[in-house]
């Protein structure tokens, strides 16, 4: 078995409360508040129109054929009135349908596409925390559950919760004492499912954990592939996957579970019902002045009362999964947002900017700080290397200045102006991060380029290639830059893929620059490439690189030196070399790899 944890992503302590889930969903959910009341309104002349038939049989029965002359007239014009009424309600019937499907297709649109916003939304720390499959799960899979919650079972807790209230009033009419009986049989299915519903909604929920478990497992065992099969652990990687899926079918059959016990009860208690109003209707019906068309209407309208109790333990099954899969999605949607924008914001002035750093201290965790006092300053057009052990700060610090992240205390000011203040599409335009994977989405290279401003030109996209002297590569790729780069650029090497990241920032334009160890990965073949675009693109902004090379500290203006979470030095390469300390251990083992390569 696997020994790695299975960690859930909520695990409760407290009850699921339906009715609160309900509240917030609705709060969290316009799209479901739109429009509802009409169809809602709808859906109940639905529910009356289905007694047209058993009141036109019993008026036909009781006096249209109680005499020895049929009175057929009045058969007629009943059979035609009833028959206009069953037509009126099938168009109605298609209206309702199709507005619920508008309903239920803009539920997910508007609600999935505000779940994503708040992924991207949340802090860096969250998403160091969460599994991808799991947020994935709680965009697609649980939103999903609320699709024929939307589209139908909101409106058929109404439809039928008062076909039952108005067929047993009609019945009532008729005969008070049948209708007695008929609640007096169906009264104990109320607890039975209430006593469902809670254990229910219990295993629907653990279900949609485990099925974050399980995208979460398949995620990492696709994107792990190549390390799994070069490293020959394909039946380790199957058996953690195996071991999702079986606890995903165990809480799939343990939620069923429930699901299959209202069946039976549902059709115990209809079969018991309908027994009981023909048997007492029978017996007893002649003393209590019960002609035959009443008795028979009776039995129409304690079908119509059965009926929507049976369908309401399937929808309650429904309703089930659909609050357990909005419940995790409201949760997502709760998470709170700790990089808030600053609306309207400051706009950066153009060109280079200054980077000043007062007093940060920043922390994944509470009470595990990670940056600790950092207070640094850098001209602005300066070009520095930032340096330091695995783990010391300084790939978070470069977090802090792109403003992935804020400072837990502390303040990150660029170009003056501290980023929290600093307006969203300003900082997007001024600050640019070149992440060290080099991530490119399953399109073109003009188009990755053109993420970097959207809108340009071909010729635009060309020219910042031409401007990092690397139109030749470009041209030597097989449709130039409309050649597809393939999912996550596979397509192309570790370095050429860098290549194209950096001519992304190019046409950006940034004034300041931040190069998260942009060449700690690069293949032989385009390292020069790669070392002279990245001098042009330093050139005439600020530019901050998380050192990962000799090379790359050695060709800084200055160097700044973390460790644990400190900086412990500032200097020129040549001025640390001969300082020593931390610095010097790190020259030294650069130095050693150097020469043991």
């Amino acid at each position: 078995m696997d020994a790695r944890p299975v960690i859930d992503d909520d695990e409760d302590v407290e009850p699921i409360r339906a009715t609160e889930v309900i509240r917030q969903g609705l709060r969290a959910t316009p799209e479901l508040r739109a429009g509802f009341r009409a169809s809602a309104s709808f859906a109940l002349v639905i529910a009356l129109g289905r007694l047209v038939v058993p009141i036109a049989i019993q008026q036909i029965l009781d006096k249209g054929l109680s005499d020895a002359t049929p009175d057929w007239p009045f058969v007629l014009w009943t059979c035609g009135l009833a028959a206009l009424a069953i037509v009126g309600l099938a168009v109605l019937n298609r209206i309702t349908f199709l507005r619920l499907m508008t309903t239920a297709e803009n539920v997910l649109f508007g609600l999935r596409n505000r779940a994503f916003a708040h992924v991207h939304s949340l802090s860096i720390s969250h998403h160091n925390e969460a599994r991808k499959g799991v947020l994935v799960a709680r965009v697609t899979s649980d939103i999903e559950t609320l699709a024929q919650f939307a589209s139908w079972g909101a409106v058929s807790w109404v439809v039928n919760s008062t076909m039952i209230v108005v067929a047993v009033a009609v019945l009532a009419v008729y005969s008070w004492q049948l209708a007695l009986v008929v609640v007096a049989v169906l009264l104990p299915v109320v607890p039975i499912m209430r006593l469902v519903q809670r254990r229910q909604l219990h295993a629907y929920d653990d279900l949609r954990t485990r099925v974050g478990d399980t995208l979460s497992e398949i995620s990492e065992t696709v994107g792990g592939i190549r390390v799994i099969r070069s490293y020959g652990d394909v039946r380790t990687a199957r058996r953690r996957l195996g071991d999702r899926i079986e606890r995903q079918y165990r809480s799939q059959i343990r939620a069923r579970f429930f699901f299959a016990i209202m069946f039976p009860i549902s059709d115990l208690f209809s079969g018991l019902a309908l027994a009981a109003v023909v048997g007492v209707g029978v017996w007893l019906g002649p003393g209590w002045g019960l002609q035959a068309g009443t008795l028979v209407a009776c039995l129409f309208l304690t079908n119509l009362v059965v009926q929507p109790v049976a369908e309401l333990g399937e929808i309650l099954d429904q309703t089930q999964t659909a609050l357990a899969g909005w419940r995790k999605v409201l949760r997502l949607l709760d998470e709170p947002v700790e990089v808030v924008e600053a609306v309207p914001g400051v706009d950066l002035p153009a060109g280079a900017l200054e980077v000043s750093v007062r007093g940060v201290e920043f922390e994944y965790e509470p009470g595990h700080p990670v940056l600790r006092g950092v207070d640094l300053d850098l001209p602005a057009g300066i070009n520095a290397a930032i340096v330091g052990e695995t783990g010391s700060g300084k790939t978070t610090m470069a977090k802090l200045l792109s403003r992935l992240a804020d400072p837990t205390e502390g303040a990150v000011l660029v170009g003056g102006t501290d980023l929290r203040d600093v307006s969203r599409r300003s900082r997007a335009t001024a600050v640019r991060l070149v992440p060290q994977d080099g991530f490119l989405f399953d399109t073109t290279v003009a188009e990755n380029v053109r993420a970097g401003r959207p809108g340009a030109t071909d010729e635009e996209v060309a020219d910042a290639f031409a401007a990092l002297d690397l139109g030749w590569w470009v041209d030597g790729l097989t449709d130039g830059i409309h050649t597809a780069v393939g999912e996550r650029g596979e397509a192309l090497s570790v370095g050429e893929r860098q290549l194209v990241a950096l001519a992304r920032a190019q046409l950006a334009d940034p004034g300041l620059l931040i190069l998260d160890e942009a060449t700690s990965a690069v293949d032989p073949e385009t390292e020069r490439a790669l070392a002279d675009a990245l001098a042009k693109l330093a050139h005439g902004r600020t530019t901050v690189s998380i050192a990962h090379r000799l090379s790359t500290a050695e060709a800084a203006d200055r160097v700044i030196v973390f460790d644990a979470g400190r900086i412990v030095q500032v200097g020129t390469h040549a001025e640390l070399v001969a300082l020593g300390g931390v610095y010097g251990r790190l020259y030294e083992s650069w130095l050693g790899n150097t020469r043991a390569a």
